[in-house]
């Protein structure tokens, strides 16, 4: 079959109208849209080599388990943990680790055998709060549970972080560690996270030995992962001298796979394998005890704690491998599932603007393709990633009809306005005024929960790169009083809130590169007059 040159045009394009078609500024842009799209996307998803910590005969000591699968939570009533699920986490991570944490030991009592059966030992814990019947209830099950067990459970942890959330007082605390001592064999502790073992130094008589939280990213001034592993082995070794001769155990420690950075702290699947990694090493050098926090993703947490709280695991919560402790790791696996919805999105404005008739349009209708599929692809990943309610589900629902409406006006506006194209390019003019309005809401909205109330909200930057940079170039009539508050609150949220961030948070300067970006295409709006 023989393929003309005419089969490569835009549809509805005869060869007898090439003198008024740019094909070759048309040509190149699509090739130089196409390129950028594959270069976003497997920039991103680039897998990176690291030196493994485990292997089929090298296992790590241990590591937190909560036997969630991930449309289960602790907040679920009835509380139905499924022995199945139960049976082949601890089956994975045999694989693995030596031994596992757990926190609580309601609906657990069908650990200990599971453990048994693949080789696992245990560190049970019981769950402290300010409830002192449930604190009892959990307490006696502990003690059942450690002498029914001898073989399996090799310690006992009274409390998890209950200083912290002020729960209990030191006095309490010691009361219940010095009762469950008195009736089991195996050593007790408590954990909590290391600057509350200052600030309560006379825990330490009551139990076996030390049980400290070093987490990095949590710190009032987090660094990156380099300067956090020096900074957590000074702590330790610190802890070492304060409470000689008991042993320091570090129970819980780990770097985020996903969510917001903070100030130079960014989680990331290819720095968590870095964290972990080089703490192990570290750990194994100088012959540190530790575990390590998580065995799997539990997305659950992102409702207290943001999109951040719900990765934390070695493996996600399909129970699949990160590469957090050995092989190559990408920190985004997806990519080319998102490199082929990018392509629809692509190939979608070029069908949508169709046969244009300037040099300028035939440049710009691809290039404007390539970054709206890399947009709204990346604002696709970050809403999986981080939206936990229906309402946030609707959130993400505006913005991304926002987009798409704010794509197609813009291909509209290099499209030749006849037919249907004409039709629906007047639809959307009459309305891009309010259809940047809300633009503006929802960015001064983003704004004032990222200076007021920042710690577990992420930067949605990528949602609004394409209406920002739109109507900066074709800035249309908008309503007046409305809009210049908009700016206000836009323009005057840049500064505080990277003050707030510091200096080196990349995230934090993209924001601000999008919100300035807005703040400019609203303010040449509001110079518009009507008619």
């Amino acid at each position: 079959m023989q393929v003309t040159c005419a089969a490569l045009l835009p549809h509805g394009l005869t060869m007898s109208a090439t003198s008024r078609f740019p094909f070759f500024a048309y040509l190149f842009a699509c090739l130089l849209g196409l390129f950028a799209l594959g270069g976003f996307w497997y920039g991103l998803g680039k897998p990176v080599i690291l030196p493994d910590v485990a292997s089929a005969t090298h296992k790590l000591q241990c590591a937190s388990y909560t036997p969630f699968d991930k449309d289960q939570s602790p907040f679920d009533v009835p509380f139905n943990l499924r022995p199945e699920r139960m049976d082949a986490d601890l089956a994975l991570l045999a694989t693995r680790f030596e031994c596992i944490r757990t926190y609580s030991m309601t609906g657990l009592e069908a650990l200990p055998d599971l453990a048994r059966k693949h080789g696992l030992k245990m560190m049970i814990g019981a769950w402290v709060n300010s409830s002192p019947v449930d604190t009892a209830k959990e307490v006696e099950l502990l003690i059942a549970e450690a002498n029914a067990n001898p073989d399996v459970v090799t310690a006992v942890i009274v409390g998890n972080e209950a200083l912290l959330r002020k729960e209990v007082t030191s006095t309490q605390l010691v009361k219940l560690i010095e009762r469950v001592k008195s009736q089991v064999k195996q050593p007790v502790t408590y954990a909590d996270v290391w600057e509350f073992w200052q600030k309560h130094p006379e825990i330490a008589p009551a139990v076996d030995f030390v049980t400290i939280h070093l987490l990095p990213y949590w710190a009032d001034y987090p660094w990156d992962v380099e300067v956090s592993l020096s900074q957590l082995a000074m702590i330790r070794e610190s802890f070492a001298s304060m409470f000689a001769p008991k042993d320091v155990f570090i129970g819980e420690t780990g770097w985020p796979s996903e969510g917001r950075q903070r100030r130079i702290a960014l989680p990331s699947r290819v720095d968590e394998a870095r964290f972990i990694r080089g703490f192990v090493a570290m750990a194994e050098q100088h012959g540190w005890h530790y575990n390590l926090i998580e065995a799997f993703d539990q997305p659950w947490k992102r409702a207290s704690e943001g999109a951040v709280g719900g990765y934390w695991g070695l493996f996600d919560a399909d129970r699949q491998d990160k590469g957090v402790l050995a092989g190559p790791v990408t920190n985004v696996p997806y990519w080319s599932q998102w490199l082929v919805v990018g392509g629809f999105i692509f190939l979608g404005t070029l069908l949508l603007g169709g046969r244009v008739r300037s040099t300028r349009a035939a440049l710009v209708l691809p290039l404007l393709g390539a970054l709206a599929a890399c947009s709204i692809g990346a604002w696709g990943d970050l809403a999986r990633i981080t939206t936990r309610f229906a309402s946030e589900w609707l959130w993400v629902a505006l913005l991304t009809a926002l987009n798409v409406l704010v794509l197609a006006h813009a291909a509209l506006t290099l499209s030749p306005r006849t037919g249907w194209r004409g039709w629906a390019f007047n639809a959307l003019e009459r309305r891009a005024g309010w259809i940047l309005a809300v633009a503006g809401f929802a960015a001064a909205v983003t704004m004032l929960e990222l200076v007021f109330d920042p710690r577990y909200r992420s930067f949605p930057s990528v949602a609004f790169i394409v209406p920002a940079l739109v109507y900066l170039c074709r800035p249309v009539s908008v309503p007046r009083r409305e809009i210049a508050l908009l700016t206000f609150i836009i323009g005057a949220g840049i500064a505080p809130q990277l003050y707030q961030e510091g200096l080196h948070n990349q995230q934090a300067w993209g924001w601000a590169l999008v919100s300035g970006l807005m703040v400019a295409a609203l303010w040449r709006s509001l110079r518009v007059r009507k008619g």
